[in-house]
């Protein structure tokens, strides 16, 4: 049968990111939407009231079952005044986000404390942002949104399989062979899981062929396996000595980062729409190699530190300035936009949401990481930001702080789900609590309640690949 996915045709795709990603160089700042002092104050103000209304329902929630319940029910509501007076929203996008992507976030959440009640709070909102992103191809692609059991279980291969891979504390050994175990598998091979993490692996993929056999939808499986040699490859880019390799030029970190964002949105695509056409198959792989390099900026310091290599802390260690590099990646978020705009299905309220989330990503990674750009670019991208980064800093600190408050509001809202009739089986499998990976227990605890927020609360932010 014809390979749809190969390898030779990730490699192709990467390379046309690339040459696209080089058109989008050596240019200012893009055409922006702006906001006055003003504006920003009175953005700043609505997002300081929404986040004190929320904090008095977290507080609520610790009393009792009814007062959870009572406060899941609050929350919601607070959200389109939140959204419309604090991030400028739309009723159109508003309504979006609250009936479309918000009841999948909370259902997949559901779902993963029943199945895996040892899944770290983190592990499952990275899964949920995973979720949202195939939810918003499937729309993007003329199919009914909702959170099926194949795009569940990928989104939960990411806290199961790739945050595995990425741990520093890992051996590279140990990595390798849990890789050739997990390749075998996604080859359709059926083998006993070594442990509680594999075996909830094996799960996740018996429920994608559940839904997409094999014979029938061999580009499923292309796709991931796909996603797993680049994950396999992207290990290339962690140097465990904490030290950078300078030798590796910057077209090949490139390449790996597109083939792995690329692979894994395309995976996204072809399980939201098992056939794509080629317009939809470049656009969701560009799409990857978007998310992939916003994630890479946001996590610059944290990679720094790990040795881990990307364009951006590439340049980072050789004191060179993220300018030039976030310009490009501004407009390469417009030329993203322009090929998502060829698609047939898609809504310009969607479209508009995603394009305004892509931004927003960027321009809030620019503001948490200030450090590593010139004054006169802060000066120059701050009036694009509804909010002074100043004033982003300071509540990524305070939310820092109220990681349990939010912890408790998580389980609220998860607690509030028990009992609900129907949805996605669980898969039948013995189970096992085991240690999670470090990495994930050390995670930055701010970014972590924010997720929080935007997982009961969605924000334009729902696309970011970090959690």
């Amino acid at each position: 049968m014809e390979d749809h996915f190969s390898w030779a045709w990730v490699e192709s795709q990467a390379a046309q990111s690339i040459a696209a990603w080089k058109t989008c160089a050596a240019r200012s700042l893009p055409v922006l939407p702006r906001q006055t002092r003003k504006e920003q104050r009175a953005h700043e103000k609505a997002y300081d009231q929404g986040l004190r209304a929320v904090e008095r329902e977290a507080r609520r929630a610790r009393l009792n079952p009814v007062e959870r319940h009572r406060a899941q029910q609050r929350i919601v509501a607070l959200f389109p005044g939140f959204a419309a007076a604090a991030l400028g929203l739309e009723a159109g996008a508003i309504d979006l986000l609250t009936n479309s992507f918000f009841p999948v976030g909370t259902e997949l959440a559901r779902w993963t404390r029943s199945f895996d009640p040892t899944l770290s709070m983190a592990d499952t909102i990275q899964a949920c942002r995973n979720a949202w992103i195939a939810c918003g191809m499937q729309a993007l692609l003329g199919r009914p949104m909702e959170l099926t059991p194949s795009i569940l279980a990928y989104s939960l291969l990411y806290p199961y399989s790739d945050n595995y891979l990425d741990d520093p504390l890992i051996s590279t050994t140990e990595k390798l062979g849990f890789n050739e175990r997990f390749r075998q598998r996604l080859r359709g091979q059926r083998m006993t899981a070594g442990d509680p993490r594999e075996a909830a692996v094996w799960a996740m993929v018996q429920m994608i062929e559940e839904q997409y056999p094999r014979q029938h939808c061999p580009q499923v499986y292309e796709s991931l396996l796909a996603i797993h040699r680049a994950q396999g490859q992207s290990l290339a880019q962690l140097n465990h000595g904490g030290l950078l390799d300078h030798s590796c030029e910057a077209d090949e970190v490139l390449r790996i980062s597109c083939a792995k964002g690329g692979s894994s949105v395309l995976a996204d695509a072809c399980l939201a729409q098992p056939w794509l056409t080629p317009e939809e198959c470049q656009f969701s792989f560009e799409w990857g190699v978007l998310l992939q390099l916003g994630d890479d900026l946001q996590d610059v310091r944290e990679d720094l530190e790990r040795g881990s290599l990307t364009l951006f802390t590439r340049a980072a260690a050789q004191s060179e300035p993220l300018d030039n590099l976030v310009a490009q990646l501004l407009h390469f978020s417009q030329h993203v936009a322009s090929r998502m705009d060829n698609l047939e299905n898609g809504t310009t309220v969607l479209m508009d949401l995603l394009r305004m989330s892509w931004r927003t990503l960027i321009v809030m990674a620019v503001a948490e990481n200030h450090t590593f750009f010139s004054s006169a670019f802060l000066a120059e991208l701050e009036p694009c930001s509804n909010f002074r980064f100043g004033f982003l800093r300071s509540r990524n600190q305070k939310l820092a702080g109220r990681q349990a408050l939010y912890a408790t509001l998580f389980d609220a809202f998860l607690e509030a789900g028990e009992g609900d009739p129907g949805g996605i089986p669980l898969p039948a499998m013995n189970r096992e609590p085991w240690p999670l990976n470090s990495r994930r227990q050390t995670e930055d605890s701010s970014s972590c309640t924010a997720g929080v927020i935007s997982l009961f609360c969605p924000r334009t932010e729902i696309y970011s690949s970090q959690i």
